[in-house]
């Protein structure tokens, strides 16, 4: 039963796309990561997914709309929606999401991580 200092723990990334686990409950993993830049569409055909803006200005496209979420807001994704976030300047973000979820979900590219690093 520690606390987590979330600005602690984004001091230490210093790479995008690449989601650390600081938490884990009731099969749920809590996961922060920095943003920059476009990510790939996809979609989780099982998990929902929700995104807390702690820095910054996230663009999550859908294929229909884009949602702007400024810091103190979150978005959640349902499963079999495809999105993708983009931020053109650095974002930081906390995730909620089961545990296992693949960042890129459906899709295979160069920002697909299936290991996460716990920090």
């Amino acid at each position: 039963m520690n606390k987590v200092n979330i600005a602690e723990k984004l001091s230490l990334f210093s790479d995008y796309w690449n989601p650390r686990i600081v938490g884990e409950l009731n099969g749920q993993q809590v996961k922060l990561v920095i943003l920059k830049g476009e990510f790939v569409w996809h979609k989780h055909d099982h998990e929902d997914e929700m995104f807390y803006v702690l820095n910054g200005m996230l663009q999550m496209e859908f294929r229909d709309k884009t949602v702007i979420v400024q810091p103190g807001e979150f978005i959640i994704v349902p499963r079999g929606i495809e999105h993708r976030p983009v931020a053109n300047d650095e974002v930081a973000l906390m995730l909620f999401e089961p545990a296992g979820t693949i960042n890129t979900g459906d899709a295979q590219s160069e920002l697909t991580r299936t290991i996460l690093d716990s920090i």
